[in-house]
């Protein structure tokens, strides 16, 4: 296998190893995905598999397993396609559909995520049940607002985030049997109508320092609930999103992208 070149880069904390797969063929199981530690997740750019799309991304968990969005990296992988083409705009294909990605001014990128889903199914969870009220519980934190963002949320609304144990409670809830592909556990504090604070226990990945799919669904299910605005500052451990829910019912997100650095990846690690 020949060596294998990567550019690391991270949204607000939220780091990600990103391979191109667009000239050569990259298979990446298992096994070799969870060998390239050092990074929340593995974003491979791929072909486009629609027309009228820049890339796909494909999404590796630290786990090893295939996640369908991931709002952070759009942004990084988004920053690269846009300096490559030369253009402000810019579409990326995800197993979760087509995301479009623009320049936001200050070396910030915005993302338009789509529509929430609410609907049981489209989150999913396993029975019918009001998705702005979920009946699950663990310790302190109960009474969640499950969200689809591309990928199952299930935020909690509590009164001092710094006071959650996350890292304990949040692998349980994870694996509920209510998510039958697992899900993100949010926990957000309302500061204020137009600021949140969040932290997020990611599906595949544990802690980490932003969620930007995580902070969709935070502000998605504030304001359903009418804790918040449809536009508000999200502050996670890494620093702050943008997040608008549109009247168009699409929820677009802005904040900052960083190259760490580049480098080579010895094919050994992955054989």
């Amino acid at each position: 296998m020949r060596a294998i070149d990567f550019v690391k880069m991270h949204g607000l904390g939220n780091d990600f190893v990103i391979l191109d797969a667009r000239a050569h063929e990259l298979a990446l199981n298992d096994s070799a995905a969870r060998a390239l530690v050092g990074c929340d997740q593995i974003l491979i750019v791929e072909k486009p598999q629609r027309e009228g799309a820049d890339a796909f991304m494909r999404i590796r968990n630290a786990d090893g397993g295939e996640a369908e969005a991931c709002g952070n990296g759009a942004r990084c992988v988004a920053a690269l396609l846009i300096a490559e083409a030369v253009r402000e705009r810019v579409v990326i294909d995800t197993l979760s559909g087509p995301v479009e990605a623009w320049l936001a001014g200050d070396r910030r990128i915005a993302v338009d995520m789509g529509e929430p889903r609410f609907g049981w199914r489209g989150i999913p969870l396993a029975r019918d049940c009001d998705t702005l009220h979920v009946p699950l519980s663990l310790g302190p934190l109960a009474d969640p607002v499950c969200t689809g963002m591309g990928n199952p949320h299930a935020t909690f609304f509590v009164a001092d985030v710094e006071r959650t144990d996350l890292a304990t409670l949040g692998p349980k809830l994870e694996h509920d049997p209510i998510f039958p592909a697992r899900a993100n556990i949010g926990v957000a504090q309302i500061l204020s109508p137009r600021k949140i604070r969040l932290r997020v226990w990611e599906r595949g990945d544990g802690l980490t320092l932003a969620c930007g799919s995580g902070a969709c669904a935070a502000l998605v299910g504030a304001a359903r609930r009418g804790l918040a605005e449809r536009r508000a500052e999200i502050v996670a451990d890494g620093g702050s999103l943008e997040i608008e829910w549109r009247g168009d019912n699409h929820v677009v997100m802005t904040g900052p992208v960083a190259t760490s650095f580049r480098g080579v990846i010895d094919p050994a690690l992955l054989s």
